[in-house]
């Protein structure tokens, strides 16, 4: 088991991909900012830890941003 105290998560903030293993959905979609949580599938629906937007955008948990930026 792992003491080491977790950091606190923010909206943007680039994950490890250990981080997104351990979290769950509903933590990792307040990770993704208010206007593109909609378009979250879900994390078994993310390769690779990204996830397509409507128009065609990857959001990324280990970027904290867009694929793209």
């Amino acid at each position: 088991m792992n003491d080491e105290p977790r950091r606190r998560l923010r909206v943007g903030q680039a994950i490890t991909p250990d981080e997104f293993d351990e979290l769950s959905d509903e933590q990792l979609e307040r990770l993704v900012p208010r206007a593109y949580r909609e378009f979250f599938p879900g994390k078994d629906a993310c390769a690779d830890g990204s996830f397509y937007l409507h128009d065609g955008t990857v959001w990324s948990f280990y970027k904290g941003g867009f694929l793209d930026e």
